[in-house]
């Protein structure tokens, strides 16, 4: 099996080469080899290494950045999927495309399925389901994947962005009335292989179990490091920012469970990121 990996210098992309099947042949590019805004480029890139698969990670992921310049947000995360899409398509390509729990607004009290109705709030959040619906319209062999509040234990995320605060500060003040799903890219990119080796095919929720505020998640890291830091819990409201996150972010899978896929609680994940720090 062939596997081309848009975005494979991220912290997804460079999971799903780790966690690759020992029968895979998997090149991971990033944007200088594959410009998704390019669709001369992508259909060139399709065309020289005849892919199986496509993960499209690629994107642009700055939040609050998508609302400062939301040209460059539509151009990456919805047009760029685009070309993606119709380039799969072109080559016969299976495309497996990431996507977001920003396409909902977060109103509801309860998780979010696959079959709610997105409403996003943010420009990122509605640039990536703009990209969702490209892939159904011109990839029939596809499947889209919403995951929330990606982190490993390198690289730029909540975990090492509250590692190096706490080695910085006697306090750290996070949010704690805006939830998700903590989900370590390891066991998502185990996941989505095994939805290739499923032939998957549809819209599936993939995250960690359970669900946390960004206080909670914080203060799980300070405790299981055992940590000299104190984690104090504020509102949103006094956390100003450009977009505004949904405020109930949480995912459940329907879907996931009748493929025999099942993803650990995000406790267990955290403490296995953690265990492997250098």
């Amino acid at each position: 099996m062939r596997v081309l990996i848009t975005g494979g210098h991220g912290q997804l992309g460079r999971a799903l080469v780790r966690t690759a099947p020992s029968d895979s042949e998997v090149v991971a590019l990033g944007a200088s080899d594959c410009d998704v805004t390019d669709p001369v480029a992508v259909r060139a890139v399709l065309a020289r290494l005849e892919p199986d698969v496509v993960f499209h990670c690629a994107a642009w992921t700055d939040v609050d950045g998508c609302e400062h310049h939301p040209e460059r947000a539509w151009r990456v995360n919805a047009l760029g999927t685009q070309h993606v899409a119709a380039a799969c398509f072109e080559a016969g390509a299976r495309l497996v495309y990431i996507s977001t729990n920003y396409v909902f607004d977060g109103e509801q009290d309860e998780p979010y399925h696959e079959f709610a109705r997105p409403h996003p709030l943010s420009v990122y959040g509605a640039s990536k389901l703009a990209g969702e619906e490209a892939v159904r319209a011109l990839c029939p062999q596809h499947a889209i994947v919403r995951t929330a509040m990606l982190y490993d234990a390198t690289g730029r995320n909540f975990l090492t962005t509250v590692l190096r605060l706490a080695a910085e500060q006697p306090r750290l003040r996070m949010v704690a009335d805006q939830y998700g799903n903590p989900t370590f890219v390891d066991d998502l990119a185990r996941a989505l292989w095994q939805l290739v080796e499923r032939s998957a095919a549809g819209t599936f929720h993939v995250v960690n179990a359970g669900n946390a505020s960004w206080y909670d998640w914080a203060q799980a890291i300070v405790e299981t490091l055992q940590l000299p830091v104190a984690v104090e819990p504020i509102p949103a409201s006094e956390y100003r920012r450009a977009a505004r996150p949904p405020r109930n972010g949480t995912l459940v899978s329907l879907a996931l469970p009748t493929l025999g896929i099942e993803l650990p609680d995000w406790r267990d994940a955290l403490a296995r990121c953690l265990a492997r720090r250098d």
